[in-house]
């Protein structure tokens, strides 16, 4: 039966020591190194990241990939339903729409917070060079893929849980530079640790993402110096928290729009 009150599994302790414990665990029980590395990458049909978070979400296989309303839900347990969404959240519109009206859902996305690259070549499955990233993701990384879903947003029975996770992802040298990297492949990702995790459950805990002791009124280039994040990325970002009500335009200054937090918080 639908409950009008999310239980989640992964709120138990609450704090981030409890989920890095929890997320330890889970990538211990998901992740055999030696038949990895004896066989190659990306032995199981299912993707290593995605197994690793369903097991640190609830690790009862009985609670996993539970047909829910014709769709199949990665986690349903005491009448609420979790997803595991890697990439591309917009090809959850239709599961959501069918689900909010019944059940509170909680959306689980990872961000790769430092990233090494290891290249194989596809010939030989031989591991050629292991590069780190010089890219590093921080909560704000996730607005992108939360515009694809922007119309339920605020729906009461939606919460997100943000993770900021190291990896290792894996790519073949296929694409079609002369080094091979432009345009390859992405094979496999495997979860290192678990750095952060911000929860939001409802418009006042998207406060956590303004930034402390910022002037007011301020205009997008003043949030994305404060945040140390792309100001195209920022418009997106304050484009949502507008429409959740966080925040309000209130004029503008030359071409930027002003904001200031929303007077009812």
């Amino acid at each position: 039966m639908p409950t009008s009150e999310a239980s989640f599994p992964n709120d138990a302790g609450g704090d981030l020591a409890d989920a890095i414990r929890r997320f330890d665990a889970a990538r211990s029980r998901t992740i055999t190194l030696t038949p990895r590395e004896r066989h190659g990458i990306g032995m199981q049909s299912e993707k290593t990241l995605h197994a690793v978070l369903k097991n640190y979400i609830d690790a009862d296989e009985d609670h996993q990939e539970i047909p829910v309303d014709n769709y199949i839900a990665d986690i349903y347990h005491d009448g609420t339903i979790t997803e595991i969404q890697t990439a591309k959240m917009g090809t959850m519109r239709a599961k959501l729409a069918c689900f909010l009206p019944q059940y509170p859902v909680r959306i689980v996305y990872p961000i790769p917070a430092e990233k090494w690259i290891i290249w194989i070549d596809p010939e030989t499955g031989e591991l050629v060079k292991r590069n780190r990233s010089p890219l590093r993701g921080s909560f704000f990384h996730a607005f992108k893929e939360l515009y694809r879903i922007r119309p339920f947003l605020g729906e009461e029975n939606l919460s997100l849980e943000l993770l900021l996770i190291d990896l290792d992802e894996y790519r073949l040298l296929d694409g079609w530079s002369r080094d091979k990297k432009r345009g390859s492949h992405r094979y496999e990702r495997i979860p290192l640790r678990l750095r952060d995790r911000l929860v939001l459950t409802c418009p006042q805990d998207y406060m956590q993402l303004v930034p402390e002791g910022l002037a007011e009124p301020f205009t997008s280039a003043d949030f994305s110096k404060a945040v140390g994040f792309s100001k195209k990325g920022v418009s997106t970002v304050l484009l949502l928290l507008t429409e959740m009500g966080v925040v309000e335009r209130v004029g503008k200054k030359g071409r930027y729009y002003l904001y200031r937090v929303t007077q009812d918080w």
